[in-house]
């Protein structure tokens, strides 16, 4: 590998990806079963060797084996010595994240930093719907409502339905019909049948966790369990799409580095497009242009170029295309489309060696150092050095068990938020806390050890202080005091003013406004 780039593979040449315009987002596409998988691996081992950090979803649990040493199979060793080097093993340094906190360490969020766009995408929610939940996040910032997790947001819902409760204050913003909540109390249900209530709540990811080296100056490979993720869609989408709007916010602008901060990878990247409304796909669309700037390179890997909205696509400045098969009209526009987007080589018949090509080929064009795509070429990819396969649970839990992250997202935190300052004004008991749980109005350093420092940080800077606790217990916390200690770990409370929660409430409804 070179100093200042990425080898992928050879064809009459080396082709590699320039870490200075790794930036410039890319596409990897192909039928299943042809090589995509490996391809990502590649990428994300030469960009880990490189010193750039790896974000990439694990849908079929195979690029778990980055964390494992390689086995010199005869394919690949006499792949490594036809491209003209000799094939050495290696292990890389992963850090396993999983959203229902089974397979890697949890990830959380807050229901006000998911915002009300993203959360109405997740629960599906039509135009009256999502006015509605809209109204709710308002009266949220009006009241100093901490939305923490979603029985916060189903206690609010409830409030806005009672005469005595929140519905006269909702009522000034507009007609709020108990049906309407309803259904989307019912959408609320679907999602935490689904283990939604899990990823709600503290403490909530801090972005920069994803961004770290292990000691020797290697980029972390970020590897997120997605296998049962996968059985909803619409929160894997969603969740990606929150970390997306997070990376922007915090990121300050860099312009062009030497290299990335930050290399995302979107596997299955038609969940995210599929029945999205215009304006979420207009507000992917301008982020994708936007957070380059930030130093965060996006590889959306997908099977057909055609899941991938032509604006977007026209992002996407460095490509690898496996084959497709022409099978049936679909099939033969999306050969037709994925030849078109390639910077035409006259050696090459680019349609046509679409679908003739092997498994570990592809046709790859990558950015030149003038940021121009070169001629597509016909290329025998790299033989990845990890494990080409899972690791075993054993091996998984020994990754996390040495994990520099261990004990700091593992325990869930319920502290004083919607729920509990409700229920308070109704004069009744606040439950105890769950098990696994920090009790309500319990400082969250005491049990995150991560302390104070949530999504974004990046922003406005990691800010002293934190509650402690009252002697022989838990301190009871003010709203006020609420508040202004978790600053640094919630942006819907970071500001004490209405129009500065509201800012700072997502970029992807922020872009909105």
């Amino acid at each position: 590998m070179a100093d200042d780039s990425v080898i992928i593979g050879h064809s009459e040449k080396p082709e590699q990806l320039l870490l200075k315009l790794a930036n410039r987002h890319g596409l990897v596409t192909g039928a299943t079963g042809t090589g995509k998988t490996v391809t990502l691996q590649v990428l994300a081992e030469g960009l880990s060797n490189a010193g750039v950090p790896v974000f990439a979803a694990d849908v079929k649990g195979d690029l778990s084996g980055l964390a494992a040493m390689g086995e010199p199979r005869d394919a690949f060793v006499k792949r490594a010595k036809d491209m003209g080097y000799d094939y050495q093993p290696d292990d890389f340094p992963v850090t396993f994240w999983d959203l229902f906190g089974q397979q890697g360490h949890p990830i959380r969020a807050t229901v006000l930093e998911m915002g009300p766009l993203l959360m109405a995408r997740l629960f599906e929610l039509n135009d009256t719907q999502e006015g509605v939940l809209n109204i709710a996040f308002r009266i949220a910032d009006d009241q100093q409502l901490p939305l923490i997790d979603l029985k916060d947001l189903r206690l609010l819902l409830n409030e806005m339905t009672k005469d005595d409760g929140l519905k006269p204050v909702a009522m000034q913003y507009g007609n709020v019909a108990d049906a309407t909540v309803g259904s989307i109390l019912r959408q609320l249900l679907v999602l935490e049948n689904q283990g939604a209530t899990k990823f709600f709540g503290e403490p909530a990811l801090q972005i920069t966790d994803f961004m770290r080296l292990d000691r020797t100056g290697r980029g972390m490979i970020n590897i997120l369990a997605a296998d049962k993720l996968m059985a909803n869609p619409r929160l894997y989408a969603t969740f990606l799409l929150w970390m997306l709007s997070e990376l922007f916010e915090q990121l300050p602008e860099v312009g062009d580095p030497e290299k990335p901060k930050l290399v995302f990878f979107f596997d299955e990247a038609h969940l995210l497009f599929n029945n999205a409304p215009k304006a979420l796909l207009e507000a992917v669309e301008q982020v994708v242009r936007l957070i380059r700037s930030k130093g965060v390179g996006i590889y959306f890997v997908t099977q057909n170029p055609l899941d991938v909205p032509e604006t977007v696509l026209a992002q996407l400045g460095n490509r690898v295309q496996h084959a497709l098969r022409a099978f049936t009209p679909r099939d033969q526009r999306a050969v037709k489309a994925a030849a078109t987007t390639f910077r035409q080589n006259p050696k090459i018949n680019t349609e046509e060696a679409i679908t003739q090509l092997g498994v570990g080929e592809a046709l790859v064009s990558m950015l030149e150092g003038k940021g121009i795509p070169e001629m597509v070429s016909r290329t025998l990819i790299k033989p990845p050095s990890a494990r080409v396969g899972p690791v075993t649970p054993e091996e998984r839990n020994g990754v996390m068990a040495a994990s520099g992250l261990r004990g700091k997202y593992d325990t869930a935190v319920d502290g004083e938020s919607a729920y509990e300052i409700l229920t308070k004004r109704r004069g009744l008991q606040t439950p105890q806390a769950a098990p696994g749980q920090t009790a309500p109005g319990a400082p969250q350093e005491q049990a995150s050890s991560g302390g104070l420092g949530g999504m974004l940080g990046g922003i406005l800077g990691q800010l002293a202080g934190g509650g402690g606790s009252a002697k022989g217990g838990r301190a009871r916390i003010s709203v006020t005091e609420r508040v202004i200690t978790n600053m640094a770990s919630s942006a819907a409370r970071t500001v004490g003013t209405q129009v500065g929660r509201a800012i700072l409430r997502g970029v992807l409804g922020s872009l909105m406004k």
